[in-house]
């Protein structure tokens, strides 16, 4: 009796454990297709110049993280934001394609590639942009979603496009320069211990060290590269990336937001770099999604990470 309800205890915790963990990371087929909906209305409100189909969606505190472009924050001026972007560009294509979309327990991550094709209303010329895309969603208590943050990079460095999308006349922020998160908490403590190491390693054009902080399934996505997946893949990014970087004379990288999901800490993070190379110097702010996950040996590990330069 006594190794029957042993059995039958072990049994019942399998089916907790692995209830709980499809709980974090499966989502249904009303979310599934509610994100669906919202690409299409995205690439509809793009092609037709109507903004207001996919601003919707957004909360009203909306984080809205574009490459070389400050941090827009609101419903309002991220509507403005892309307001200006089509005064200045017909869009041909505006896809997005999901790589995954994941319950991280309060909240709803998706990530993705992005095609972008445009011609300048000024100029007449054509590009096309290759990117990829994180959104993070709150699971509201009605049971719907509210956009909460929308960033993307491309795959490489385009040129002068890169100019012309950047939108001065909407209201935006240098994260870097706003408030840290104050070291008040566990969490917080430890990733500032975490940011700390970190600024080290990379002034030291340290790969090696730089490489544990992701866990083995790790996705990253960094800017003016192809997306990285697993760690293998990461490793090898960060080996050939180090060897690219500039001495920094000084680098800071910080947070001014840190969302606790419990599995999953969701990290709103940036940077404020002091580079020389050669010859050339200069100051250089950046700003990151960092989502990290808790590993069994309670390690905090990068799960899925985008970065883009302001």
């Amino acid at each position: 009796m006594k190794s029957f309800k042993f059995h039958l205890m072990l049994t019942l915790l399998i089916f907790t454990i692995d209830a709980f963990s499809d709980a974090t990371v499966t989502v249904d087929d009303q979310v599934i297709d509610y994100l669906k909906k919202f690409r299409s209305d995205c690439s509809k409100g793009m092609l037709e110049n109507k903004p207001e189909l996919f601003q919707v969606y957004y909360s009203d505190t909306v984080r809205l993280m574009p490459p070389f472009q400050k941090t827009i924050m609101g419903k309002e001026h991220a509507l403005s934001y892309y307001k200006s972007i089509l005064n200045r560009f017909t869009i041909q294509t505006f896809n997005r394609k999901e790589i995954e979309i994941l319950d991280l327990g309060t909240q709803v991550l998706e990530t993705g590639t992005l095609t972008f094709q445009l011609t300048s209303k000024s100029t007449g010329k054509q590009h096309v942009l290759y990117g990829k895309y994180l959104h993070l969603w709150a699971e509201l208590k009605n049971g719907g979603l509210s956009l909460i943050t929308e960033a993307w990079n491309y795959d490489q460095y385009y040129g002068e496009i890169h100019d012309g999308l950047r939108v001065a006349e909407v209201p935006s922020l240098h994260m870097a320069f706003q408030p840290n998160v104050p070291v008040i908490s566990n969490i917080s403590f430890e990733l500032a211990a975490l940011n700390r190491l970190l600024d080290a390693t990379v002034t030291q054009h340290d790969g090696d060290t730089w490489t544990q902080y992701y866990c083995d399934d790790a996705i990253l996505m960094a800017s003016n590269s192809p997306i990285c997946q697993g760690k293998k893949s990461i490793d090898e990014y960060i080996k050939l990336h180090v060897k690219e970087l500039p001495v920094f004379e000084e680098l800071d990288i910080r947070n001014d937001r840190i969302d606790n999901l419990g599995t999953y800490v969701v990290e709103y993070a940036s940077h404020i770099a002091s580079w020389r190379n050669g010859a050339s110097s200069g100051v250089g702010l950046g700003k990151n999604i960092r989502i990290w996950r808790r590993e069994d040996d309670h390690s905090l590990k990068l799960f899925r990470s985008i970065g883009m330069y302001d």
